[in-house]
């Protein structure tokens, strides 16, 4: 059976959670959306940066003038209910916000504004053995669009046809993900993943200037760089610097941390997990797995006890297995 979903304030049936195929959303893609997860670790069951998503959530909404009509307060309750009621001891949670019934046409100022939260069980997003393998990439036909095109601060639902259009080309290419340039050819982001390069020690990123959305777990991966004395530049960066660097990785809420071991035929480094990054995963999964929290990301959640001690933990991503490739086209 599949866990209730919260919407428009309370927990209905999994299979009653419809809308009508005249919302305005299926039509124009008008929503807004978080990926978050929760873990299972040592001390119990944690959302983490439940706040942090929220707050980007929110922020979403207020970039397409979407009033759900609750605060994030209630959204944060609304989310821990969710889990709590779920039984999942690790889980995937998203939280929607989009416009349904109402006028039809490009105009969506008198359309209903709905809510609600849904988790299920996600493993290992880019699948069950890249976390120490790595994964092959290609650098995307399809570049990510010029900053005054749309927001692309806002995860907002219309903005994935661009990246569902670079993930089928790299499934039908042979490879896992696409990387996507920024339309002045410099490197942008993964279809659902922000992207970093390993150079002599020092850690890049592109800066959320090249239309790359401003990941939650791309900004916890550069304070564990920094505290662990890694310089982390945010600057442009050209396509090339792919082929010469020492190491590549994706993050996001869905990949967590994953090795780039290839792109576009380049072998990357050794060609295998290089110890950035692996210092990094070490240092990630010890917050979300272990329970070391000095940055107050973890927010516990009281699921019951028998799923606690349910064998549910093969959903953290590091464990994952085939709950990974479930629903595989989320993002960062």
């Amino acid at each position: 059976m599949q866990p209730d979903i919260w919407y428009n304030g309370e927990l209905i049936p999994h299979e009653d959670a419809s809308i009508h195929v005249l919302s305005h959303v299926v039509h124009y893609g008008s929503s807004v959306f978080e990926g978050i997860r929760c873990y299972q670790t040592d001390q119990g069951s944690a959302v983490f940066r439940l706040d942090a998503h929220l707050r980007r959530l929110f922020d979403s909404a207020k970039i397409h003038r979407m009033d759900c009509g609750y605060d994030l307060e209630a959204l944060r309750n609304a989310s821990l209910r969710t889990v709590e009621n779920s039984g999942l001891a690790s889980c995937y949670l998203r939280p929607v916000i989009f416009r349904g019934t109402g006028p039809m046409g490009v105009n969506p100022l008198e359309n209903a504004v709905n809510t609600f939260v849904a988790v299920w069980e996600w493993g290992a997003y880019l699948g069950k053995e890249a976390l120490t393998e790595g994964v092959d990439v290609e650098v995307a036909s399809w570049q990510r669009p010029a900053p005054n095109t749309h927001p692309t601060l806002a995860k907002a639902a219309g903005n994935y046809l661009n990246a569902s259009l670079v993930k089928m080309d790299a499934k039908k290419n042979g490879v896992t993900e696409g990387i996507m340039l920024s339309v002045d050819g410099t490197l942008a982001e993964g279809s659902g993943e922000n992207l970093f390069i390993v150079k002599d020690g020092t850690i890049y990123t592109a800066p959320t200037n090249a239309s790359i959305l401003g990941g939650i777990t791309r900004d916890a991966v550069i304070t564990l760089a920094e505290e662990r004395g890694y310089p982390v530049e945010e600057q442009s960066l050209p396509r090339e610097m792919l082929y010469v660097a020492d190491e590549l990785f994706f993050t996001g809420t869905a990949a967590e941390i994953t090795p780039i071991r290839s792109v576009d035929h380049y072998e990357i480094g050794s060609g295998s997990r290089g110890p950035v990054t692996e210092e990094l995963q070490d240092a990630f999964f010890d917050v979300v797995e272990k329970g070391h929290d000095p940055h107050g990301w973890l927010t516990p959640v009281d699921v019951s006890a028998d799923a606690r001690d349910a064998p549910s933990g093969a959903t953290n991503g590091r464990a994952g297995d085939a709950a990974g490739t479930q629903a595989e086209e989320m993002t960062a």
